[in-house]
């Protein structure tokens, strides 16, 4: 009659059960976390306003196979402890046991970080590469100290000189080229004589009757826009800007014909020589 394992066999092989069951649930809570990290790199896209051509799905397949992977190791040592315990109460001799799941789950594991190292670096390179062009366009956009305000047409360009200096040589400018100046607002000036504080701002109102008539008379709407402006203003940062209308936006504002467009598109080259 055989005699039936001891103690420290059916010990043992408990021991081998709830290791295959921690590695089981390890498999499962990182295939969890794998499957939720795709999500993850699509929130910080929206957050960062990135095009979302990237697709973050191949996560959701490598969390998925984990997870599996995870129940069935579960269940393999489940029925293996299962099978291992009966062959102890029979007082079967211990039999070589196979190599195969522990290996098995090891290379799957192997295969897994390293497709995911390279997924990682390949995501990793695309956004860098939108980080580069974006700061790319950005130096590009500073570099030439010229924006156009989003819907209101108007351009800035920044000045290397204070508010007043900036006003001063425009209107050294303006009396070169025989431009008349009507008037200098100056809106900082007024608001201090009410008690009122505001960076320095000014507003020059300027134009030519010669080249203002003929565009009123072909289309009179524009003498809402004439005469020209300037505004020279410093902004919180102490920067000092030169803010004109696009020539561009008053044509399409009002329907100028494109031979008359020359007689406004001057206020851009004052403003660049203004600012120099």
């Amino acid at each position: 009659m055989s005699q039936r394992a001891g103690l420290s066999d059916y010990l043992a092989a408990e021991r081998t059960f709830l290791a295959w069951i921690r590695t089981g649930l390890a498999l499962m809570g990182f295939g969890f976390v794998v499957a939720r990290f795709g999500l993850f790199l699509q929130q910080l896209r929206l957050i960062d306003h990135a095009p979302s051509a990237a697709s973050y799905g191949v996560s959701l397949w490598f969390g998925t196979a984990l997870i599996a992977v995870g129940v069935a190791v579960n269940l393999s040592s489940a029925w293996r402890h299962v099978r291992l315990v009966r062959e102890l109460d029979k007082g079967e001799p211990a039999c070589s046991r196979s190599l195969a799941p522990a290996v098995a789950t090891a290379l799957f594991l192997a295969l897994v970080g390293l497709a995911m190292a390279i997924y990682l670096v390949f995501v990793k390179g695309s956004a860098n590469l939108y980080s580069e062009k974006n700061e790319e366009v950005s130096m590009a956009s500073v570099s030439s100290k010229e924006a156009l305000a989003v819907g209101k047409g108007i351009i800035e360009k920044s000045s290397n000189h204070s508010v007043d200096l900036t006003v001063e040589k425009l209107k050294n400018i303006l009396q070169a080229k025989g431009v008349t100046l009507f008037a200098l607002v100056d809106h900082s000036g007024e608001a201090e004589k009410v008690g009122m504080k505001m960076p320095p701002t000014k507003l020059l109102i300027f134009g030519s009757p010669k080249a203002g008539t003929p565009l009123m008379l072909a289309t009179p709407s524009i003498a809402i826009d004439l005469p020209l402006k300037i505004l020279v203003r410093e902004d919180g940062q102490g920067k000092v800007w030169v803010s004109y209308n696009s020539s561009d936006y008053l044509k399409e504002r009002h329907g100028l014909p494109q031979e008359l467009l020359q007689n406004i598109a001057v206020v851009e080259t004052l403003a660049t020589k203004a600012g120099e």
